[in-house]
Order: C-alpha cells, then structure tokens, then sequence
C-alpha cells in the first residue's frame, strides 16, 4: 500500500482521539469520520486514529480499527491514516502483535514506538503488507535506539514527540531528540509535537525550522493563548498559521 501524498504542503497532522477526556473527542467511527472530515476542511493533511470498542474503550481489536478506518476513508477520500498501535492500549507484546496481525483493513501508516518492546517486530509485520512506518521518538533515549538500530530506509518519517509539560523542558527535548537524529545523518521528514500548551511551543519551534507539525485532541485541548478549544478543528485552525 503506498501513501497518498498531498504535494507542496508541510505535514500538518491531527491526532483526532486517544487518551483524553475533552469533551468533544471523537469515539465511535461515525464520529471520528465526520471529525475527520472538517479537520482535513481546515487544514489537515495526514491523520492520526485511535479505535474504540462499544464500551469506549481504546482498542487495536480488527473490528474497531477497521470500521474506523473505513468510515474515515469515505469521508476523507485520499487523505492518509495513521492508526496507533500504542502499548499502553495493549501491554503484552505478544498479544499486541496478533491483535495487529489480524487487522484485514490496513491504514496508510502505523507510529512505531522506538522504545517499546516488540515494535521491531510489529513494524516489519505491517510493511510487509505494504503499510508505511513512522518512527516515533518519545525521549532521547528512544531518539539513541533508533540511530543504533541504523535502519532509516525502513521509516516514512520520523516523529518528535516532546511530552513533557513544562513548554522550557519540552523544547530542550524536542531540540535534542532533533540533534541525535540529524547528527546521525538521517534525512527523513520530520514531524514533531508537544503536550498540553507545550504543544505550542514545540510546533512553533518546528515550524520555524521547516518541519512537519501534530496538534490535536490527543495532545492539547488548549488554543495557543490559553483558551480551551472547542474541538479539533479549532486547533488544526490554529497550528496553519503556524505553517
């Protein structure tokens, strides 16, 4: 499966849901899609999902994940998906690679956790699907494992994810994790975020410096200036102009 590009555009992606309680965060696949839909109306370009069972739970189960998937991809036609294969979702590596390996309706991505166990395994299982990689770089000693490891080739791109609240630490994180890579010569897109309203300061910074940038409801429910968001679209308004 080859990712649909959208040319001349920086990535800007919207991580539509996930571990949040916002009110208006997306849950089932109708939801998620029609969100889906006003975010790429605003200026969203890549897509990132989490699935939900029928108790909205968070769930890499093959029924959730494809009518998420498939109720997304009619309403965003083109629009690539990344859907989460996160450990916390399900802790046993094991488990998490069959529950994955069962998927029949494959998205366009997969964020690849470089410090979790098992994702060595779990992303050459996808690609050999046919199913693009990203790897994601939690902390600098993820950022450490993935040059180790000396596998670019095998990545899309590769996500800078500064979690720490505090908008001074994350910068420091995101500017390190971005120096270990770069030094080690790898030349692959980069997509870089933050978290609560250091997710400001992190996309500012990344944009300044022509990277991609993630906002969305899984990462903040807080506008720029403080205000809380009313939903995904407003932040996907907000980080455009940050492009």
């Amino acid at each position: 499966m080859s990712e649909p590009k959208v040319t001349g555009q920086r990535t800007l992606q919207v991580a539509l849901n996930g571990d949040s309680s916002h009110p208006a965060m997306p849950r089932t696949a109708e939801e998620t899609a029609a969100d889906a839909a006003a975010c790429v109306a605003a200026g969203a370009n890549l897509l990132h999902l989490h699935a939900f069972d029928d108790n909205g739970d968070e769930t890499l189960a093959e029924g959730p994940v494809a009518r998420t998937i498939t109720a997304v991809r009619a309403r965003c036609p083109g629009v690539p998906i990344s859907m989460t294969t996160f450990a916390q979702i399900e802790p046993d590596a094991a488990r998490r690679l069959d529950l994955i390996a069962s998927w029949t309706t494959l998205p366009d991505l997969i964020p690849a956790n470089q410090g979790e166990a098992g994702i060595v395994e779990l992303s050459a299982l996808l690609a050999q699907r046919g199913v693009g990689v990203e790897a994601c770089l939690l902390s600098v000693a993820d950022a450490e494992i993935f040059v180790r490891r000396n596998t670019p080739q095998l990545f899309r791109r590769v996500v800078i994810e500064a979690l720490e609240p505090d908008p001074s630490a994350a910068l420091e994180s995101a500017a390190a994790m971005e120096a270990i890579v770069t030094e080690a010569g790898v030349s692959l897109e980069q997509m870089h975020h933050g978290y609560g309203i250091a997710t400001w300061d992190v996309c500012r910074r990344a944009a300044a410096r022509g990277h991609g940038i993630r906002v969305g409801i899984e990462d903040t429910g807080l506008l720029p200036d403080g205000r809380p968001a009313s939903g995904n679209v407003e932040l996907v308004r907000a980080a455009r102009h940050l492009l």
